[in-house]
C-alpha cells in the first residue's frame, strides 16, 4: 500500500479549519466551483459559498437563475433548476454590488470515485499508459482530485488545490486509472460532458469512509467514533483520553511500564544507553544486544531551538516506524501509529517545543521483523510553521525494554490507514449539495479477514453516501477484489474469497448496486495489477445498465441455483451472454463439491447456461464452490467475454 506522510498533519489542519474558502462577510464560492467544473445534468444543481451576512445572492447558469440570502454565519446555498447536458457555460454569482465568476462549465454526468490504492493507481503505470495518455486529449471528460485529508470533524470545504481539469496528455497521468477508464468508456458511448471526482487514500479500510451517525450507530464502533469528536472539539483533551487508553494497554501488557515511564521525561538521564541510529532496523544496527530482540525498544534524543524556532515548531517527523509507536516531546505524547509503512508526522501543540534544550523519546515495539525507525535521515525532523524542517541528529541513545511477542498496540482511532471516520469527513463531507451520476468505489484489500462484518459496512457506506448527497437511489458500482497471493495447491479456505463474497452479497441485496469482476486481471505477486483498463471499463459496463438502464447483463454470469441430476450436481447460471464457455480446455477449472467443511475439487463442464459437475452428486456433497482462493485461476466465462464470479452456494 502508498505510504501516508502526511496522515497526522492533514488530520490536525482538518480538525482545526471547517472554513468555507473566505471570510463570512465576503462574496465566495465554495472551492469545489473552479473554472472548468462539469455540474450533473437533469437535477436540481445546488451552488453555495459565502457572503455578507443577510445579504441576498444571485446564481446564474446557462440563462437561469435562483436566488438566496446569505444566514447569519454568511453561508448561503442556492438550487438552479435542472437542465440537460451542454455548454460551456459562466457561472455566475452576485450579492450586493460585488460579483464573481467561473468560466467554462459544462453540465453532464459526474462520477464519484473512491477507495484504497487500486482506486487511487494513477493511469501513468497502468498497462498501454504510453498510448492511453498520448491519445487522452478530450475538453468533454474532466476530474477533479482531491487531496488527502484525514479529519476529526466534517469539513465544509475541501483542502490543498482544488481545480477541475480537462482530460489532456499532460494532465491524466496522475489521476486514478480505474476512473479515468470507466469515464472514458461511458463518455464515448453517450457523447455527453463527463466528469469524475476521485477521492482515495492507498491502505485505508471502510471504516473511515463512513459518517459518524452512521458508523457510531454500530455498537462495536461507538466508543471510537466518539473518541473521534472528543479529539475534533478539544485535540489536547483527545490526546490525554487517547493516552490514557494507550497507557492501560501498556500496563496490562508490559510488567515494566510502569518502572519506564521516567523513561519518556526531559529530565531522565540516558547517558548510559548505547548509541543507535535510526534509519536501519534495530536488530540490522549492529548494536550489542538487539540483534535477535523482539520486544519494547526506547529511544531518545535531543535537539536545541531558538526562541524564533520553539514558537513556530508544530511538528513531530519521524518517517516509517516498524511498528507500534508512542512519541513525546518534553514529556507530552504527541501521537502513535500501529503501521509500520505510514509515515509518522506527529501535530505538536503550541508550546510543547521550547527555547533551548528539547528531549524527543519513542517507545517503539517491534512486530517480529527489524524493529525501529526505518526511513532516511530527511524523514526525522522538527517542521516549522513556515515549511522548513530541522534536521534531527543522526545517532539516538536507544535502550532495550520488556521482551514481548504476539501483541499488538490498540491504534488511535483518528490514525490513518484505520481510522473511524476521518476519511468521510475531509474527503466526502465537503461534498454535499454536489449530485452524482453514480459513485463507484474499489476497496477492501485492507479489511481482509473480517469479511463478515464488511458486508455490514459495505452496505452501511452506501446508504450513508445516499443519505449525505440527497440521493437515496444514487448508484454505486462496486469493483469486486482481483486475484493476489500465492495459488491453491488443494481446496482451503480463504479471506479473500470471503472479502469477494462479502462484496458480491451487498450488491446482490441492493437494488441500486452493481458489481465488476475483475479475478482473471489480478497479479498474485502484487496486490496492485495494473489491467487498470479492464477494471474500469467493466465498472462501465456495469454503469450502462445499472446508472442508465440500458437492457442487458451488468457484469458477469453468476449462479444462481446448484442440483442434483443423477449423480451429478448442475449449476445454473444467469447472465451467461448467449451461454457459458471455457478458455484453454474443454472444462471448466476451479469448482469444488463440499461436504460440510471439506472440499475436494471436481470436474466441470459448461453447458450452456448450466455447469455440469460429473459425479459430484454424492449424497453427502451440501455445497458448491467456484475460485474460492486468493489467486484463483479460472478459465469459465460468458458468451461475451466476462469472467463467472465466484460463488460458494448451497445444494438443492
Amino acid at each position: 500500500m502508498e505510504t501516508t506522510r502526511n496522515a497526522a498533519r492533514l488530520l490536525a489542519l482538518a480538525a482545526a479549519c471547517q472554513c468555507l474558502p473566505a471570510l463570512a462577510g465576503e462574496l465566495a464560492l465554495a472551492r469545489i466551483f473552479s473554472d472548468h467544473a462539469v455540474l450533473q445534468r437533469d437535477q436540481p444543481m445546488t451552488v453555495w459559498g459565502t457572503a455578507p451576512a443577510g445579504n441576498k445572492v444571485a446564481v446564474t447558469l446557462g440563462g437561469k437563475s435562483a436566488t438566496a440570502g446569505a444566514d447569519a454565519s454568511g453561508k448561503w446555498r442556492v438550487a438552479l433548476p435542472p437542465q440537460p447536458a451542454g455548454g460551456p457555460y459562466t457561472l455566475e454569482v452576485a450579492s450586493a454590488g460585488a460579483t464573481l465568476s467561473r468560466s467554462d462549465i459544462l453540465v453532464g454526468d459526474v462520477y464519484l470515485c473512491s477507495g484504497q490504492s487500486n482506486m487511487e493507481f494513477p493511469v501513468r503505470t497502468s498497462t498501454n499508459a504510453t498510448g492511453t495518455i498520448g491519445a487522452a486529449q478530450n475538453d468533454r471528460l474532466r476530474f477533479l482530485d482531491i487531496e488527502k485529508t484525514s479529519a476529526a470533524t466534517p469539513q465544509e470545504e475541501l483542502k490543498g488545490k482544488v481545480a477541475w481539469t480537462s482530460a489532456t496528455p499532460q494532465s491524466v497521468g496522475d489521476t486514478s486509472a480505474v476512473c479515468y477508464y470507466m469515464a472514458r468508456a461511458l463518455q464515448a458511448g453517450y457523447r455527453i460532458p463527463v466528469g469524475f471526482i476521485h477521492a482515495s487514500w492507498g491502505g485505508t479500510t471502510i471504516q473511515g469512509w463512513i459518517g459518524a451517525g452512521s458508523l457510531g450507530a454500530l455498537p462495536d464502533y461507538r466508543a471510537g467514533v466518539a473518541a473521534v469528536a472528543e479529539y475534533g472539539a478539544d485535540a489536547a483533551a483527545g490526546m490525554r483520553a487517547e493516552e490514557a487508553r494507550n497507557e492501560a494497554w501498556w500496563t496490562a501488557h508490559d510488567p515494566a511500564a510502569a518502572a519506564q515511564r521516567s523513561w519518556r521525561t526531559a529530565a531522565f538521564d540516558d547517558s548510559a544507553w548505547p548509541s543507535l541510529a535510526p534509519g536501519v532496523s534495530w536488530k540490522d544496527s549492529g548494536v550489542a544486544g538487539f540483534k535477535d530482540f523482539d520486544g519494547v525498544v526506547w529511544y531518545r534524543t535531543t535537539i536545541d531551538l531558538t526562541a524564533e524556532q520553539a514558537s513556530q515548531a508544530n511538528q513531530l517527523n519521524l518517517g516509517p516506524v516498524d511498528s507500534f509507536d508512542t512519541a513525546w516531546v518534553n514529556g507530552t505524547r504527541v501521537g502513535g501509529a500501529a503501521t509500520s509503512w505510514v509515515w509518522r508526522q506527529y501535530p505538536v501543540p503550541a508550546g510543547v517545543f521550547r527555547p533551548g534544550r528539547n528531549v524527543i523519546a519513542l517507545r517503539v515495539l517491534n512486530s517480529g521483523k527489524g524493529g525501529g525507525p526505518s526511513g532516511p535521515p530527511a524523514s526525522r525532523g522538527i517542521g516549522l510553521a513556515d515549511g522548513q524542517v530541522l534536521a534531527l541528529p543522526a545517532v539516538w541513545k536507544a535502550q532495550r525494554g520488556s521482551p514481548l511477542k504476539g501483541v499488538a498496540v490498540p491504534p488511535a482511532p483518528w490514525e490513518i490507514p484505520t481510522s473511524l471516520t476521518t476519511l468521510y469527513n475531509g474527503m466526502i463531507a465537503p461534498l454535499a449539495g454536489y449530485k452524482f451520476k453514480l459513485a463507484a468505489w474499489y476497496q477492501g484489500e485492507s479489511n481482509v479477514g473480517a469479511a463478515r462484518e464488511y458486508r455490514t459496512l459495505l452496505t452501511l457506506l452506501m446508504r450513508d453516501w445516499r443519505q449525505h448527497f440527497g440521493q437515496p437511489q444514487l448508484p454505486f458500482i462496486v469493483a469486486q477484489l482481483t486475484a493476489y497471493g500465492a495459488p491453491a495447491r488443494a481446496p482451503r479456505e480463504s479471506g479473500w474469497a470471503d472479502l469477494r463474497a462479502a462484496q458480491a452479497a451487498s450488491v446482490a441485496a441492493d437494488g441500486h448496486a452493481g458489481l465488476a469482476v475483475t479475478l482473471d486481471v489480478g497479479d498474485r505477486f502484487d496486490i496492485h495489477p495494473t489491467q487498470k483498463t479492464v477494471v474500469g471499463e467493466r465498472m462501465a459496463r456495469a454503469a450502462r445498465s445499472i446508472a442508465y438502464g440500458e437492457r442487458g447483463a451488468a457484469g458477469s454470469p453468476y449462479a444462481v441455483s446448484a442440483r442434483r441430476s443423477g449423480q451429478d450436481i448442475v449449476v445454473a447460471f444467469r447472465d451467461t451472454g448467449g451461454g457459458l464457455v471455457t478458455y484453454s480446455a474443454d472444462r471448466a477449472i476451479g469448482f469444488e463439491a463440499c461436504a460440510g467443511q471439506t472440499c475436494r475439487y471436481t470436474e466441470a463442464r459448461a453447458e450452456g447456461d448450466t455447469v455440469r459437475l460429473p459425479g459430484a452428486g454424492s449424497a453427502d456433497v451440501t455445497r458448491v464452490r467456484y475460485a474460492w482462493a486468493d489467486a484463483p485461476f479460472v478459465n469459465l466465462y460468458s458468451g461475451d467475454d466476462q469472467p463467472a464470479a465466484p460463488f460458494d452456494i448451497d445444494v438443492r
